[in-house]
């Protein structure tokens, strides 16, 4: 099949109109244009990889007066384009994205300014009968950029120029200054007379006062913490994230998957069964909810575009479900994550202390024993807080907070207000197994040879070897005794065993699997959609005795029985045996005592 027989995919396009020029792939959002425009500031946190950015660019083409004569060829055939509203193509659209800025300390300041600098340019001599040169020259004029927007909105105020404000991945530098030079680096550009701050002052400025020039202001990033931090909290627009009429706006709604799915197989181009399909993105892209009464979860919009791009046309499912770009920009969190690390303005660690330790050292902080938590858990309760500043980070809800609008935790329900966070997938689930192991191996904690144990982990999928993978980190805690002090409960060694175990991409890895009116602690699910010649799975039930109590052979004994009574429970569940047929689930009892593996062993057929 020729490849123009079917849309293509616009895996990493973020450019709306160039996606509909050339007639791509496009999943109609524009809908929510509408209950949009009843809010004149708005502020949208959602996770990376979720399509803010071509939202953007879709409000920038939808607005702005330059793309008037093109807008049937843009929009035509999507619902807003049916059914327009009057502020189409009556704006001059201002819009920054604040991720092409570099991050250097010691240069930020004057590439802040010449990249803003630039864009005002470029949005004035886009409309030149609104703005003649020798207003665009004075605008320019003014000695920094706040001074330039001041001077911008009083001349669009005073001419009745109507402006939109777009500003896109508004906290990514400075959650890169955060994360590399520390929070004094970080608290000199947001506070005080920070230019930044300035920055967002001129904005306030221009949206909040009578005639101020700044008619709608539209602002995106991942995190509420740098917006508190500039503005002392978003007091003039409307924060919409956790809102569930905007549930939807970015990600993919399982109709929307399954329409995708079933076009392109309709066409020819899919090889794979949609609902064979649908499974596997359900378990790895799915689980995101936003808003505590949103009534669906959505999926991740990078996610599914990089599914469909990898098996399309008629190729097998990809040997690796996550995107290596999704790996990539949560790898950019994992310190403002897990890891606590005292900086200098040069960007080297002081040689101050605290607690006892040397802080110019890496340690794991507070927030680390929270992550754990969760992972162990694999839920957690909390209030979720629209904004907080980075002093309040260290606060059990905040952190949580933070968590889910990076979309590392969702909405599950909620119990009087409080929601249930969960980990929404097991893409989301095996980054976070690989915060936990870096941030151990970041401290000198627990060095593992992953590369060797990867291996181990291989022979246990294809071969049913499972009794060296456990010998191997039963070993490796053995031999390593700083991390004794972070195995301390039946939860915490769960996930630590899981975090280790989801390295292997050959399994599905799941926690408190329902499985014959019991909860399997781990189960671990030969992916035989990816890979159909493995024929080996495990159901994991680990015991746990406390290391102050006694663990004689006769109570380990007991133990032991008492799992494989459950085990043996588990594996004769119908769902298992229809989901596999052709594999043959092994049932493991590990028991530790304290910090130490004491015993693992199968359970007698």
């Amino acid at each position: 099949m020729a490849a123009t027989s079917y849309p293509l995919i616009p895996y990493g396009w973020a450019d709306f109109r160039a996606i509909r020029l050339e007639g791509r792939l496009y999943v109609d959002k524009t809908r929510f244009i509408r209950p949009l425009e009843n809010e004149r500031f708005t502020f949208l946190i959602r996770p990376r990889r979720f399509g803010k950015s071509c939202w953007l660019s879709l409000l920038e083409n939808y607005y702005d007066r330059k793309w008037a004569d093109e807008f049937e060829q843009v929009f035509g055939g999507t619902d807003i384009g049916r059914n327009p509203t009057e502020n189409r193509h009556s704006f001059v659209v201002l819009r920054f994205d604040f991720s092409v800025v570099n991050d250097e300390p010691k240069t930020l300041e004057q590439e802040f300014d010449y990249y803003c600098t630039m864009e005002i340019r470029e949005a004035l001599e886009r409309h030149p009968a609104l703005f003649p040169d020798k207003a665009i020259q004075r605008i320019l004029a003014a000695p920094s950029v706040q001074t330039r927007l001041n001077g911008l909105f009083r001349y669009a105020s005073e001419h009745g120029i109507r402006l939109y404000m777009l500003v896109d991945e508004y906290d990514n530098f400075a959650n890169t200054i955060l994360a590399r030079h520390g929070a004094r680096v970080y608290r000199a550009l947001t506070h005080g007379g920070g230019f930044y701050r300035n920055f967002f002052a001129a904005v306030k400025g221009g949206a909040g006062q009578s005639g101020g020039g700044l008619e709608r202001l539209f602002i995106t990033g991942v995190s509420p913490i740098t917006l508190d931090d500039v503005t002392s909290g978003f007091n003039i627009g409307k924060n919409v994230s956790l809102l569930p009429e905007f549930n939807a706006v970015l990600g993919f709604t399982e109709a929307e998957v399954r329409g995708l799915l079933d076009t392109y197989r309709n066409v020819g181009a899919l090889d794979l069964d949609p609902e064979a399909a649908l499974d596997v993105m359900r378990d790895w892209y799915d689980g995101y909810r936003f808003a505590k009464g949103a009534g669906e979860t959505v999926y991740n919009t990078d996610m599914v575009l990089y599914f469909l791009d990898s098996v399309l046309p008629n190729k097998p499912m990809p040997d690796d479900l996550i995107d290596v770009n999704v790996r990539i920009d949560y790898g950019k969190l994992r310190h403002l994550l897990t890891v606590s690390r005292q900086m200098g303005d040069s960007g080297r660690a002081e040689d101050t202390t605290r607690g006892g330790e040397t802080a110019g050292s890496v340690r794991l902080n507070g927030n680390f024993d929270v992550l754990r938590q969760v992972i162990g858990e694999g839920q957690a309760h909390a209030d979720i807080q629209s904004s907080f500043p980075l002093e309040r980070l260290d606060q059990r809800d905040n952190f949580l907070s933070l968590l889910h609008y990076f979309g590392l935790l969702s909405i599950r329900d909620s119990t009087a207000g409080r929601m249930r966070l969960h980990i929404p997938n097991q893409t989301v689930r095996r980054l976070l197994y690989g915060h936990l192991r870096d941030a151990y191996d970041d401290v000198g904690v627990l060095s593992v040879d992953m590369h060797a144990f990867a291996g181990l982990l291989r022979r246990m999928a294809l071969d049913g070897e499972w009794r060296p993978v456990l010998d191997f980190l039963r070993d490796a805690i053995a031999a390593q005794t700083s991390i004794r002090d972070y195995l301390d409960g039946e939860k915490i060694i769960q996930g630590f065993l899981a975090a280790y175990l989801g390295v292997s991409r050959h399994f599905l890895l799941r926690t408190e699997v329902e499985l014959n009116k019991g909860f399997a602690d781990i189960s671990l699910e030969p992916l035989v959609a990816q890979f159909p010649e493995l024929r080996h799975g495990y159901l994991i039930e680990l015991k746990y005795i406390k290391r102050g109590d006694e663990a004689s052979d006769a109570i380990v004994q007991a133990v032991v029985e008492g799992a494989e009574q459950q085990l043996g429970r588990y594996l004769a569940d119908e769902r298992l045996q229809r989901l596999y047929p052709s594999v043959r689930f092994t049932g493991l009892t590990v028991v530790f005592h304290g910090w130490e593996m004491v015993l693992c062993d199968m359970t007698p057929e």
